[in-house]
């Protein structure tokens, strides 16, 4: 565990990386649009993933609205100036930890789970606050991206309920090949 903060130390001062500067973060469209990235796509559609297979009936709504709601809060600070250093990082290791989430299952207890979906979500928001430029639309700019985001949380959950009776080394692999895409977005950072 000590080796594992550690590490998780050194790569939060990691320096930004240019993944989300440069692209449209003004209108509607461009929030919509947002989301299609790897690294968001990953984490969106792993949400629901895991809501589908570890959280109960109407409870799998849970793991969705606490990424919506945290990273809407993230997208704000983000707008305020919140500055964290290794957000890119933080993003990059969020799908790394979604997939290690989706290989633990209901082994990981849903406080935990709802928890670090959470913590993940603020730093997605920070880079969707962050990247805004001045004088731009807040408001239409999160709308989008919020849609997109529900609409690949909603396909998360329709995956992972087509999978919920899948034997373990589906999910085990559908982990393991997200952890890996979450370590190369990392080492591209």
């Amino acid at each position: 565990m000590k080796r594992i903060l550690t590490a998780t130390t050194l790569l939060g001062t990691a320096t930004l990386a240019l993944a989300h500067p440069g692209h449209g973060a003004e209108t509607l469209a461009d929030g919509l649009a947002h989301p299609f990235g790897p690294d968001h796509l990953l984490a969106m559609v792993a949400v629901g993933l895991w809501s589908a297979a570890a959280l109960p009936g109407a409870r799998r709504w849970l793991g969705p609205l606490t990424f919506l709601a945290a990273m809407s809060v993230g997208a704000l600070l983000g707008v305020a100036g919140v500055v964290l250093p290794g957000v890119e990082a933080g993003i990059a290791l969020s799908v790394v930890m979604f997939g290690a989430m989706l290989v633990l299952g209901t082994r990981l207890s849903s406080r935990a789970g709802l928890g670090l979906i959470a913590c993940a979500a603020l730093l997605h928001g920070l880079a969707h606050g962050a990247e805004l430029p001045a004088g731009a639309s807040f408001a239409a700019y999160a709308a989008g991206f919020l849609a997109t985001t529900s609409a690949l949380h909603l396909a998360g959950l329709g995956l992972g309920q087509a999978l919920r009776q899948a034997k373990a080394v589906v999910w085990q692999l559908l982990g393991g090949g997200l952890g890996l895409a979450g370590l190369l977005m990392l080492v591209r950072i």
